[in-house]
């Protein structure tokens, strides 16, 4: 294949520039002319060889791998009815990207708290400049909102959470960012399905492969659609025969407000209200599977902050995302309907408040405790540790707060008489890896 030609003559240069910088640096600091030609090649030398020699076996080693991977990828494609045009565009150049491989292995140590991330996706900044695109946007938006039932605001929240209003979607190329992913190895059975997609789209015609760019994880377009999910979901709402995310605004407005009324968006009922609990309430009831409807919450006690009455909606469950000292949400089938675009309280938070800013509405009325730190990757391993060895299962020790962390916390807080919100704190790590 091409990349093995291309990446051995960059192992070449590089053998060549290493070869040059050894000879130089053993040569610094002696008068030209006063060294004696070696009878053997330094030391130095001799271990910027055996590096270069290594270096290009592993490169080698790797483009073979990928030609493989590659080849039998036609094959699998070709069974799935992909023509030989499309394979030839997609997979003549193809790439194999080592960005992809660093950004999917990447765990970064550090989290954000929700406020902390809130403040970015819905900063003042944010919500003006969504007030100004849903403005020039027009017709297209709410031809896209009446066609689905889905507020144009909140599709308009989303395109600017996902690429900031388009100005950053990504420019890598889909077809190699997939390829790439699939042989790292880590989720291949996925990135087979989605790069198959992917040939779907393009031999569909809706775009070219130099066209279709996104992230490095494969989603591509405005909104950032994994291939599957273009395919489920994407619209050709101005009528040119093709589905493009990338620089239609009325597909790209259609094609997000079908993917939110497609996961069960129901039009008239908010995406969540902001409320405020009655004394006394127990936030372990806060935990997302509880739901009842918001005439039972408010029997209950429960009021939205604004003093308004409780919209009417069947199904609502208290959300604390902050825990217990922060403020409280009523949520139901839309703030699900959010999650199925990104699952992510956080995220989907941050859409519904964003839409909410977008449409002229109030911001968050109850104070962030901005006093708490998040925890680490590495306390929140130890925290999963501790309470699987007292008893409280919470799954396996990975470093990420999921919904087992958070119901053994639950647990371990009624266990010792603390309020069982199940917010991950550095006080209570302490207090309950302490003898």
């Amino acid at each position: 294949m091409s990349t093995s030609h291309r990446s051995l003559k960059r192992r070449a240069r590089c053998a060549t520039a290493l070869l040059a910088f050894a000879a130089v640096a053993g040569c610094a600091g002696v008068p030209v002319g006063s060294v004696p030609a070696p009878s053997a090649p330094p030391a130095a030398l001799a271990v910027a060889d055996a590096a270069v020699d290594a270096a290009v076996r592993d490169d080698a080693a790797l483009d073979q791998r990928f030609a493989r991977w590659i080849d039998d990828m036609r094959v699998r494609a070709r069974a799935a009815g992909i023509d030989e045009a499309t394979l030839h565009s997609a997979f003549d150049d193809v790439r194999y990207l080592p960005r992809v491989v660093e950004l999917d292995r990447a765990q970064p140590e550090f989290s954000r708290t929700v406020w902390d991330y809130l403040d970015t996706a819905v900063s003042p900044q944010r919500v003006a400049q969504g007030q100004r695109r849903l403005a020039e946007l027009g017709p297209a938006a709410d031809a896209a909102a009446a066609r689905f039932g889905v507020p144009a605001s909140l599709v308009v929240a989303i395109w600017g959470i996902e690429s900031n209003y388009g100005a950053n979607f990504g420019d890598i190329p889909t077809i190699d960012a997939l390829a790439t992913l699939g042989v790292e190895g880590r989720r291949e059975a996925w990135a087979r399905g989605e790069l198959l997609a992917a040939l779907r789209i393009l031999q569909s015609g809706d775009i070219t492969r130099a066209q279709m760019i996104g992230s490095w994880a494969g989603a591509m377009g405005q909104t950032q659609f994994l291939p599957s999910v273009f395919l489920a979901h994407a619209v050709d709402a101005d009528g040119d025969g093709r589905r493009d995310i990338w620089g239609s605004m009325a597909d790209v407005m259609a094609s997000t407000a079908a993917f939110i009324a497609h996961s069960g968006w129901q039009a008239g009922q908010p995406w969540g209200t902001e409320v405020m609990l009655p004394a006394g309430f127990d936030p372990g009831r806060a935990d997302g599977v509880l739901r009842l409807s918001t005439a039972q919450w408010a029997t209950e006690g429960v009021r939205a902050a604004d003093g308004a009455p409780l919209p009417e909606v069947p199904d609502a469950a208290i959300l604390l995302p902050a825990g217990a000292r922060g403020p409280a949400f009523l949520v139901g089938p839309n703030f699900r309907a959010i999650l199925k675009y990104n699952n992510s309280t956080s995220y989907a938070l941050a859409v519904g408040l964003l839409a909410q800013r977008i449409a002229g509405g109030a911001a968050v009325q109850a104070p962030w405790p901005r006093d708490l730190a998040a925890l680490t990757r590495s306390q929140v391993t130890a925290l999963q540790a501790g309470l699987n060895e007292r008893g409280f299962a919470s799954g396996a020790a990975d470093g990420l707060v999921g919904p087992a962390t958070q119901a053994a916390l639950r647990r371990w807080q009624r266990s010792v008489g603390l309020p069982a919100d199940g917010y991950p704190t550095p006080e209570l790590l302490q207090r309950l890896l302490a003898p």
